[in-house]
């Protein structure tokens, strides 16, 4: 009996209940048909994610195949260039040393410039050339301290300074390369102007009086002030086609009858009996004499030797040597 009633249980359990009732089972497919419909969904927005971040990446792929192209292209053109300025370079370095050496037709022999007749554009030429050269106490040296200390020291160690030195090579560099058909005179200035060597013109293919103008440079002590007024007109005098300035900034003395005219009333110290002159007084000073000295006609040339505490020189002189044809140059360092 027992084995009946257990067999009967079972039976029971596997039957299946609810056959009768077909809500139950359109529920359950319902929600898989919603779960299956969900998923897929979610399947076709992931894949239209791919796609769009494979189209960017191809694009991206595409751009970069672009640049490296590019890249390529002007690698290789940079090759070319590079290729071609070495055979540039190696026909240069065959027309240099095939080239004959440079005979040296100065009359006076200085080496320190080497052969060129050109400065930064600035060329020695003219009929009638004036080399004027400031041989003032500021002369000396570049910082003002340096140029006091001088100032109070003996004449050797005023015609030792730096800046001296190196004004008389430059000097000697421009001699060297006078034309030799020019007339050549040489003044120095301060508060005085003095002819350097023999007085007036002379002919620049005359050695032994080009001897004697280096010689007479290596005897002149720079001291005092700079009177570019009276340098100015000794020049004017001379009535020459062109002018070499050497100096190293604006004047800082001036005529007795400066004193009374109107733009100088704050310039006491225009006469020379101040140790010092403001910038604007140098600057007023050097367009008076400008102004009042006949230079018509003159091509006026500058070298600009450095000093420090007179920013206003450069301009003053590029202007007035540019109103006469002229250049001024501030020459490097180590030259000549």
């Amino acid at each position: 009996m027992s084995c009946g009633l257990g067999a009967v249980v079972l039976v029971f359990m596997l039957v299946k209940h609810h056959v009768n009732d077909p809500t139950h089972e359109a529920d359950l497919l319902t929600k898989e048909v919603q779960r299956l419909k969900a998923q897929y969904a979610s399947l076709q927005n992931t894949l239209e994610q791919l796609k769009d971040i494979s189209q960017s990446e191809a694009e991206k792929i595409a751009q970069l195949k672009s640049t490296l192209a590019q890249l390529r292209q002007s690698l290789s053109q940079k090759e070319q260039s590079l290729v071609q300025k070495k055979d540039q370079l190696a026909a240069l370095k065959h027309d240099i040393s095939s080239r004959p050496t440079a005979h040296k037709e100065d009359l006076i022999e200085d080496d320190r410039g080497g052969e060129e007749n050109y400065l930064m554009g600035l060329r020695i030429e003219g009929q009638r050339i004036v080399v004027l050269i400031d041989s003032s106490a500021s002369m000396t040296d570049e910082s003002l301290l340096n140029i006091i200390k001088r100032k109070n020291g003996t004449a050797q160690s005023k015609k030792q300074g730096p800046k001296w030195l190196r004004a008389k090579r430059t000097a000697r560099w421009i001699l060297a390369r006078i034309p030799k058909t020019s007339q050549l005179s040489v003044l120095t200035f301060n508060h005085a102007v003095k002819p350097l060597g023999k007085p007036g013109w002379t002919t620049a293919n005359d050695k032994a009086t080009l001897q004697s103008r280096h010689q007479a440079l290596d005897t002149v002590i720079p001291t005092g002030a700079t009177n570019l007024q009276k340098a100015l007109q000794a020049v004017s005098r001379l009535k020459p086609t062109h002018l070499y300035l050497i100096t190293d900034g604006l004047p800082t003395q001036g005529e007795s009858r400066y004193a009374s005219l109107n733009p100088f009333s704050g310039c006491s110290s225009l006469l020379g009996r101040s140790n010092t002159i403001s910038g604007e007084c140098r600057v007023k000073l050097f367009r008076q004499t400008i102004k009042d000295v006949d230079l018509r006609g003159i091509t006026a040339n500058v070298i600009l030797l450095p000093i420090e505490g007179d920013p206003d020189a450069p301009n003053e002189y590029w202007s007035w040597t540019a109103s006469t044809g002229g250049l001024i140059i501030s020459p490097a360092a180590n030259w000549p």
